[in-house]
């Protein structure tokens, strides 16, 4: 056995013993972890703002903290990123996030020398906890790679600014770099169609053994790579082992990739977010990822169902329940208070808390009164491809309003298959089932004639690629709603 592989499950080892210690111990964990956060930010400005000093509760901390959105802590980030200190968190922030907002445009993000170790630690810790469980550690002695942003950084006011995947790519471990592709001069390559051509020249006759990266723009890597080399992925790299992957669920893309692959491999999934990383897969054989109670965030939960209600009520970690739609809120070692990061999440376990992501809170079907979320979307496509046995590449859904002649308004799936099925009929009445099954509101309005089943639209192939080039967001972490309230995505993916 290779040294690196002894080594790694040494660490394996001492990795799920510390995860363990903390597990068993959630609520206390995070109560710790409140009282550090609060003292330390005691003498900032946002804490001077909202009389951190007198904070002895997270009662005292719910009324002077409301909870807020990017939009709502805009100028603390725009002093920050001027470059003032003692803002949201002591000091200086040592790099700021750059990401693309979907409805606040560009945010900056603060990443401080307290929260950066997290994002290193948590993506480590989900490979060893798969070690300990599987027993498998070859792939730690092959090539690995991970699509990404550029790690190229831009310098303003004395801090380094750029995507989180181009953060992270500086963190890389010194035993690694023999192991990591592509080269940092390819990393580097902005246009993402000229990165991904040459990083299929460079990882085309390597012994790949795991990869990394949002499965769409991993599908694109393996598409040119059959190109190139008239082989399946997993005959060109007959080792590999492992797909680590984040942002979007990898159900409506499984199929397509063990086909392309040529047989199935084992999977992580990881919630990283430039505001932290929240949770990662500790497990192969259990429903969800691990929530992260000791790295930094201190996470308050809200009903998504009573969200935009008056004052509604802000849940700690002790009191949430499994399969309730909960709008995530942190704080944070990054100077985040009380922020809403859009995600909605739904416990599936609370001995360890692991969750799931469903969906966006602003990322929904609501026209008629629905409320329709990225879970049941997902989840009526997921099993409509195993039933009628298709693949796509992509989709996205939208509500019509006003339908052509006479006809009642629909939801509008807007599909690019990767081979067009015959029986789309048949398979939009068994999805129709599935949406009304999961979703009372939705199965109300059709009974009651307000809304028709839904339509499925075929998309050309290249629709989404051209689409996100469109906006100039392809590739990276980029990704396109699973659904909307409105027809902007919809109107301009069909025309």
């Amino acid at each position: 056995m290779f040294l690196k592989s002894i080594g790694a499950k040494i660490l394996a080892k001492k990795a799920v013993k510390n995860i363990h210690k903390w597990a068993i111990n959630p609520i206390e964990t995070q109560q710790k972890l409140f009282n550090t956060l609060i003292t330390e930010a005691k003498n900032t400005s946002f804490g001077k703002d909202h009389h951190f000093h007198n904070i002895q509760t997270y009662q005292d901390f719910v009324k002077q903290v409301p909870v807020r959105d990017y939009e709502g802590l805009k100028d603390y980030f725009e002093r920050t990123a001027n470059g003032e200190e003692n803002v949201l968190w002591k000091g200086k922030p040592t790099y700021i996030a750059k990401t693309s907002g979907t409805t606040s445009g560009a945010k900056y993000i603060p990443i401080t020398k307290q929260s950066m170790p997290s994002h290193i630690e948590a993506a480590k810790n989900a490979l060893l906890c798969y070690i300990q469980e599987t027993g498998n550690v070859d792939f730690v002695n092959g090539k690995m790679i991970f699509l990404q942003g550029s790690p190229v950084l831009e310098v303003k006011n004395g801090i380094n600014i750029g995507r989180l995947s181009g953060i992270v790519a500086h963190f890389v471990p010194k035993y690694l770099q023999k192991n990591r592709l592509p080269s940092w001069e390819t990393n580097c390559i902005d246009d993402w169609e000229t990165k991904v051509d040459t990083i299929v020249e460079e990882t085309k006759n390597e012994d790949m053994t795991l990869i990394g990266g949002i499965p769409s723009w991993v599908q694109m890597y393996y598409e040119k790579l059959q190109t190139a080399t008239n082989l399946k992925v997993g005959e060109l790299f007959k080792n590999l082992q492992l797909f680590v992957y984040g942002g979007v669920n990898y159900e409506p893309y499984r199929a397509k990739f063990e086909e392309m692959i040529g047989r199935r491999i084992d999977s992580i999934e990881l919630y990283p977010a430039s505001e932290g990383f929240f949770a990662f897969q500790d497990s192969q054989k259990e429903k969800g990822m691990l929530l992260l109670l000791n790295s930094g965030i201190f996470y308050e939960f809200i009903e998504a169902s009573k969200f935009y209600d008056d004052n509604p009520k802000r849940l700690t970690i002790g009191e949430v329940e499994i399969g309730v739609n909960y709008v995530m809120i942190i704080s944070t070692n990054a100077g985040l208070w009380g922020y809403n990061i859009g995600d909605t999440v739904q416990f599936t376990s609370t001995k360890p808390y692991r969750v799931i992501v469903s969906g966006r809170i602003k990322h929904f079907i609501s026209a008629f009164g629905e409320h329709v979320i990225g879970k049941e979307v997902e989840q009526a496509i997921n099993e409509a491809m195993k039933k009628f046995e298709f693949s796509i590449s992509e989709f996205t859904v939208a509500p019509q309003t006003n339908p052509i002649k006479d006809e009642l308004p629909y939801h509008e799936w807007l599909i690019e298959f990767q081979s067009p099925p015959l029986n789309l009929t048949e398979i939009a009445d068994f999805m129709d089932k599935n949406m009304q099954d999961q979703n009372t509101y939705y199965r109300d309005l059709i009974e009651g004639k307000v809304l028709q089943p839904l339509k499925i639209s075929k998309l050309e192939e290249g629709s989404f690629n051209k689409y996100m080039k469109s906006l100039g967001k392809l590739g990276g972490q980029n990704k396109v709603p699973r659904l909307s309230d409105n027809r902007k995505i919809a109107d301009k993916l069909l025309s």
